[in-house]
C-alpha cells in the first residue's frame, strides 16, 4: 500500500475521533454549538473526504489497469488537504472570538484545501484515461517475448 494511501485513511480516522469528540462535546455543553463548522469539516473533509481519497487512490489504478498518473501529486493531495483542514478548523474555532484572524484562517485553509481537491480530480482523471501498462516481457535484452498472467 502506497504512503499516501495509508496516510489519508489514519488521517480521516484521526478526523472521524476528533468529529466524535466534538459532538460529545455538544451534547454535555449546548453552548459549544458554536463551534459546529469545526465538527462539520472534521466530520465531512476530514472523515468522508479523505477516506474517500485513500481508498480511491488504492483501488482506482487497481480497477482502470492502468498505473497511478502520478504519485507525487497524490503526495501533494494529502499535505495540501490536512494543512487546509488543519487551518480551516484553527479558523473555526477562532471565528467566535477573532473574527479577523479568523478570517485569514479560513481563506487560506479553503485554498489549500480546494487545491488538494482538485490535484485529486486531475490525478485521477487521468489515472483513468491513462494508458494500459507495457506488456509484461520474458527473456534478455533484445528479446521480447510475451509473459502471460
Amino acid at each position: 500500500m502506497d504512503w499516501f494511501v495509508r496516510r489519508f485513511l489514519k488521517s480521516a480516522l484521526v478526523s472521524l475521533g476528533l468529529g466524535v469528540g466534538m459532538g460529545a462535546w455538544f451534547a454535555l455543553d449546548p453552548a459549544a454549538i458554536v463551534y459546529r463548522p469545526a465538527h462539520a469539516h472534521l466530520n465531512l473533509l476530514g472523515f468522508v473526504t479523505m477516506a474517500i481519497a485513500g481508498v480511491a487512490y488504492h483501488v482506482i489504478p487497481r480497477f482502470t489497469g492502468h498505473p497511478l498518473h502520478s504519485r507525487r501529486l497524490a503526495g501533494a493531495h494529502w499535505w495540501a488537504a490536512n494543512a487546509g483542514l488543519a487551518i480551516l478548523v484553527a479558523g473555526f474555532l477562532l471565528n467566535p472570538h477573532r473574527p479577523r484572524v479568523a478570517g485569514w484562517l479560513l481563506g487560506t485553509g479553503g485554498l489549500l484545501a480546494a487545491g488538494g481537491a482538485y490535484l485529486f480530480i486531475y490525478n485521477l482523471w487521468r489515472t483513468i484515461d491513462g494508458r494500459a501498462p507495457a506488456p509484461r516481457t520474458a527473456g534478455g535484452p533484445g528479446v521480447r517475448l510475451p509473459v502471460s498472467g
